[in-house]
């Protein structure tokens, strides 16, 4: 497991209840001003008791008490009960602290963002995960209410405090690997419906995996690649494909053992895939992969960062070289 520096801890603190400020009244004595921090709002209401003591546990208490904005989507009580018996603990002391800290970070963002400021796509939370230093992505959908993930709703939107924004929540938003993100957005739909079409697949179990062959870089198409591959190849329905050639072409857009990240990408730069092929990265005004056919497909999304790993958004679906 991955040791998180002291210094991480110290940027961020969650809630609990505290900080007081003095000034002087006209006689110079001192007048005691009540704060509403976020760690005063979580403090202060029974039903953030697990939230609470988890930001203590970890120490980030301190952080969200201070000056600093931020916004935070707020588990309640009944969420840590469903988070803990999903992941096999009985208690909040169970969680390893480095993971706790973690997950309690992927629930904060920097600065102020009011519900009405969020739109569907991605951002970024204050937590990092197990593939790399980057900050780890959140997939908001704002088309009915507000969803992360798609496993956590916002219940109560825009509850201001002295130092930021707090939304509550009616899930534990977990580290997510790739099928979170998968699974999360909808432009994934047919994606999915490949990697899941046969029981022999093991996509699925492989891509959530943390320890070896992971990290993945995985280069995804969206459904309407998947539409314009349908017609290209003269099929009406994603059945028609052959097993083989979709299973061929499903790991020919999976690189495994990296966290390739946009940054890292060179003009030139030869990637090699779970099939054993290589495709071709070109770099101009947008970053272009010519593969084993000489087709082109770009990146349209770049650095979706998960805990196991990281997704760049193709227009194109990638074909291998044909068999000879």
């Amino acid at each position: 497991m991955k040791t998180f520096k002291f210094t991480k801890i110290v940027l961020l603190a969650f809630l609990t209840f505290g900080l007081i400020s003095c000034s002087d009244d006209d006689d110079g004595g001192d007048v005691v001003e009540p704060t509403n921090t976020i760690a005063d709002f979580v403090a202060g209401n029974p039903d953030y008791s697990s939230l609470a003591a988890a930001l203590e546990v970890t120490g980030l208490d301190a952080t969200l008490d201070g000056t600093a904005n931020f916004t935070v989507f707020a588990p309640n009580n009944a969420a840590f009960n469903t988070f803990l018996s999903d992941n096999g603990f009985s208690s909040l002391s169970e969680v390893p602290e480095d993971v706790l800290t973690e997950i309690l970070l992927n629930h904060v963002q920097e600065g102020e963002i009011m519900s009405g400021d969020l739109s569907t796509g991605y951002i970024e939370s204050m937590a990092t995960g197990m593939a790399s230093e980057e900050a780890l992505s959140m997939y908001i959908n704002t088309d009915d209410g507000v969803t992360i993930n798609g496993v956590s709703s916002v219940t109560t939107a825009d509850v201001e405090v002295d130092n930021g924004i707090i939304h509550a929540v009616d899930a534990v938003i977990g580290l997510p690997d790739i099928t979170t993100f998968a699974t999360a957005d909808p432009n994934f739909d047919i994606l999915v419906q490949a990697l899941t079409r046969e029981e022999s697949f093991s996509f699925v179990e492989t891509l959530m995996m943390t320890e070896d062959p992971a990290p993945f870089t995985v280069f995804a198409p969206t459904n309407d690649a998947f539409v314009a591959l349908l017609s290209e190849l003269e099929l009406a329905a994603l059945g028609d494909i052959p097993t083989e050639t979709l299973d061929a072409t499903l790991q020919y857009h999976v690189v495994t053992a990296a966290n390739v990240r946009s940054g890292d990408l060179t003009d030139g730069m030869a990637i090699t895939t779970l099939l054993g092929e290589d495709f071709t990265v070109n770099l101009g005004d947008d970053v272009v992969i010519t593969d084993g056919r000489g087709r082109t497909s770009t990146v349209i999304a770049a650095d979706v960062q998960a805990n196991n790993g990281v997704i760049h958004v193709l227009d194109t679906v990638l074909l291998p070289p044909a068999a000879e």
